[in-house]
């Protein structure tokens, strides 16, 4: 969709009429864009989209008459459009994000739980972004997702096999991932794939406080790989994927013959904390030609740069492609700095990982 030469119009849905005041003036003060209605619940909503034709919507996870996330689902299997969701900062409005992003989705931002009204306005500026990101974004129709619990076929699924293990390889090598928008349901499908004994994997998907922790528990119940948030100097371990806390850095270090996490309240890089910056940029100064990266869907240039260091290090790297990101910012800077030696479809990057990774161990240890 193209929104050039004329302003983004948006759909406000939440069931507060306060929220949908302070959203509706948030969205009228940006010289590109404005509100073009708002309602109070999804019924409402799925009238004024037929008449108004929005380029983005708002939408309120918890409404009355249809829930959001029913609502989200219908609308993006019968109507795909972009999609900024409205979440409570709470744990059971992590698990209802993460689900709206799954559903395609393209980001969302946290209400403050008081303070609404300073609270939103001091979010202006990132909920004003993510509209704008939202309008360029590439939505696609909902499909039920490849590796949710009881998808035959899937890790974890009733008669699902196991992806094979790799066999023997260097505790030495780590993969590094960076991500932002559309990132939590990229993340998911680079991770699905892979074996019990992959290699420790370091991830950074821009997200907030709050959601990390939820995060990394739903890709833990569908992986093979054990998924959890990293924790300030504990080892990096096979099999396992460590994921930045959000509202932190997160990077890596060398302690005797191990790798260790550090997580830290340094500044934030790039406008972001967790930064995937940060962890590039350690990657490249502490694991080397050790270090396999791989670059995700993201709005800007966060860690570009950092993966062009990590390049030059000796590291290997994946880049997504165009025609598969909701976002071609981050891989896209990435792919300018001269940091991919491929560039892949989604569902390609971890079939190559893998491949690579199996061809190495063929060159040094046999599987027993």
């Amino acid at each position: 969709m193209s929104t050039m030469g004329r302003k983004i119009r948006v759909l406000v849905v939440d069931d507060s009429a306060l929220v949908r005041s302070l959203l509706t003036g948030i969205i009228n003060r940006q010289h590109d864009m404005a509100c073009v209605g708002t309602a109070n619940d999804p019924l409402v909503a799925r009238e004024l989209i037929r008449e108004l034709d929005p380029d983005v919507l708002t939408l309120d996870v918890e409404m009355p008459r249809m829930d959001g996330i029913d609502f989200l689902g219908r609308l993006m299997r019968l109507r795909p459009m972009p999609v900024v969701m409205i979440s409570t900062l709470t744990e059971r409005g992590a698990e209802v994000t993460l689900k709206a992003l799954e559903l395609g989705a393209v980001d969302f931002v946290a209400k403050p739980r008081v303070g609404l009204a300073s609270g939103l306005d001091e979010l202006a500026a990132q909920i004003v972004d993510k509209v704008r990101v939202a309008a360029v974004a590439q939505v696609r129709r909902a499909v039920a997702p490849a590796g949710a619990p009881g998808v035959p076929g899937a890790p974890g699924a009733a008669g699902g096999a196991a992806p094979a293990l790799l066999g023997r390889l260097s505790t030495e090598k780590l993969i590094c991932i960076g991500a932002s928008t559309g990132g939590t349901e990229a993340i998911r499908k680079v991770l699905l794939p892979m074996p019990a004994d992959m290699p420790g994997i370091c991830i950074t998907q821009h997200m907030p406080p709050g959601f990390t922790t939820s995060f990394a528990a739903r890709l833990n119940g569908l992986c093979q790989i054990t998924v959890k948030e990293a924790v300030n100097a504990e080892r990096i371990l096979p099999g396992h994927a460590y994921i930045a806390p959000g509202g932190t850095q997160f990077h890596l270090a060398r302690s005797g013959a191990n790798y260790v996490a550090v997580v830290d309240d340094g500044p934030p890089v790039n406008r972001h904390k967790p930064s995937v910056a940060v962890l590039f940029q350690s990657a490249a100064t502490v694991l080397g030609p050790n270090a396999l990266g791989i670059m995700l869907t993201g709005m800007g240039s966060d860690g570009a740069a950092a993966m062009r260091q990590m390049k030059d290090a000796g590291s290997y790297n994946y880049v997504q492609d165009e025609a598969s990101c909701i976002v071609f910012g981050m891989p896209r800077e990435a792919i300018a700095h001269g940091a991919a030696d491929e560039v892949l479809p989604l569902g390609q990057i971890a079939p190559a990982l893998i491949a690579r990774l199996r061809a190495e161990t063929g060159r040094g240890h046999h599987r027993i």
